[in-house]
């Protein structure tokens, strides 16, 4: 087994973080137009933008899948030709993503060529399942995530040669199978199912008897409400040894609805494993790994199904909370050694005096006071408090941040609030 067998495979949103986790060491990318995918919240890409993005992939030789998995209505197929066609022959995607055989059987037959990917939205849970697919001309399975590590150990002996595995090794869960959910449409008439998942899941619910509505009583006791279904988050770091040697050819991580500084944070790390796994030295999980990925937006992780039974440990957490330990300030867009200055694009307020940690695509670099900020105009402020505006930083020690790096402070993960020392 060599370095290009296994695959790091990110989620991009839009044009931004696409560019982002290629900066951060994606091996590939999966995106969307603005109709045909699953997360129609995330921004997405109009077809100039696509274009541009896989052109700017293929520069950096990233490849790109396009999601084209809606469980799809006559009204969707009668218009997903134009789609198919501009997704391969113009923007020239390596792969489309689906899961309804009446899209499947639509872009066999108009771009015979072009590879398919089955989504985890098909929930193909074993070898017979996937070698329909592979029968068809399918050319690599997402498989859905209530699969175990042992049952995945004995799926992968028995497929086609010719079928790549691709599993979600890191991000949010849904707690219906396979995300084959209803209770969107059922309440908000946004269909999970076509991209419009309103996460009913995530809210608190209590049972009320149908004679005496006006008395809800907690299916918990929790003055918070209760969270019957509301899943955690995987996190697959501790394990990436164990799902290289069972036979996973892409990690998957989720997050297309997520912001640019949790796909680099996950991108980042996960690079950084599968490097540290075929480096030929002994495996072992770097601390600053999780420090990285606890200090991202998460639901409290769990390892999924890969060693529990649904059944048995459905890993739904009875919190509405997320986990937020981090509030991203700024992301760097250039530096002047000749001053020492960093220029950087806002995202949230910082204050002369600030402490901030730093997210850079290669290496580590500890933590750095703000001792001076300045705007466009080269005017001293003592903080940065409009949105996007553009911002220059001198920092305690004199070192020079890539373009990209996200510089962010600690937060307060229970109230949400991002202190300061100013504040």
């Amino acid at each position: 087994m060599n370095r290009s067998s296994i695959e790091v495979l990110s989620p991009a949103g839009d044009l931004e973080k696409l560019k982002t986790v290629i900066a951060y060491g994606a091996d590939a990318v999966y995106m969307s137009g603005k109709e045909f995918g699953l997360r129609t919240f995330s921004d997405n890409f109009s077809h100039e933008e696509m274009i541009e993005g896989i052109s700017y992939a293929h520069e950096h030789n990233v490849k790109c899948y396009v999601t084209m998995n809606i469980m799809a209505h006559e009204d969707d197929i009668e218009k997903i030709d134009d789609e198919i066609l501009f997704v391969a022959n113009v923007a020239k995607a390596d792969a489309v993503i689906v899961s309804d055989p009446g899209v499947f059987r639509r872009v066999r037959q108009l771009v015979p060529n072009l590879e398919i990917h089955i989504s985890t939205q098909a929930n193909v849970t074993n070898s017979m399942g996937c070698n329909f697919w592979a029968d068809q001309g399918a050319s690599r399975i997402v498989l859905a995530r209530e699969v175990s590590l042992e049952q995945l150990r004995q799926i992968k002996p028995k497929l086609n040669p010719k079928l790549t595995i691709e599993c979600f090794i890191h991000g949010a869960m849904c707690v219906s199978y396979s995300g084959r959910c209803l209770l969107s449409s059922y309440f908000t008439g946004r269909s999970a199912n076509k991209g419009s998942c309103a996460q009913p899941c995530r809210w608190g619910y209590y049972v009320v008897e149908e004679k005496r509505l006006e008395d809800t009583l907690p299916i918990e006791q929790d003055q918070r409400g209760t969270y019957i279904f509301n899943s955690k988050d995987i996190c697959m770091i501790d394990h990436v040894p164990e799902m290289i040697e069972s036979g996973v050819d892409s990690f998957k991580i989720e997050g297309r609805i997520k912001g640019a500084y949790y796909a680099a944070a996950a991108t980042k790390v996960y690079r950084e494993a599968v490097d540290k796994y075929f480096s030929g030295e002994k495996y072992e999980v770097d601390s600053r790994w999780k420090d990285i990925l606890d200090k991202v937006v998460h639901r409290d992780y769990s390892t999924g199904f890969f060693f529990d039974n649904p059944g048995q440990d459905a890993k739904i957490v009875y919190d509405k909370s997320y986990n937020k330990p981090a509030f991203v300030v700024g992301v760097i867009d250039g530096y002047d050694a000749s001053t020492g200055l960093h220029k950087v694009s806002q995202r949230n307020k910082l204050f002369v005096g600030d402490t901030v940690n730093v997210l850079t695509p290669k290496g580590y670099c500890e933590p750095l006071k703000a001792v001076s900020l300045y705007n466009e105009d080269m005017e001293v402020i003592d903080s940065t408090p409009h949105a996007q505006m553009t911002y220059y930083v001198k920092f305690d020690r004199d070192v020079e941040l890539s373009k990209m790096t996200f510089i962010s402070r600690d937060g307060d993960k229970d109230a949400g609030i991002a202190p300061s020392t100013r504040a």
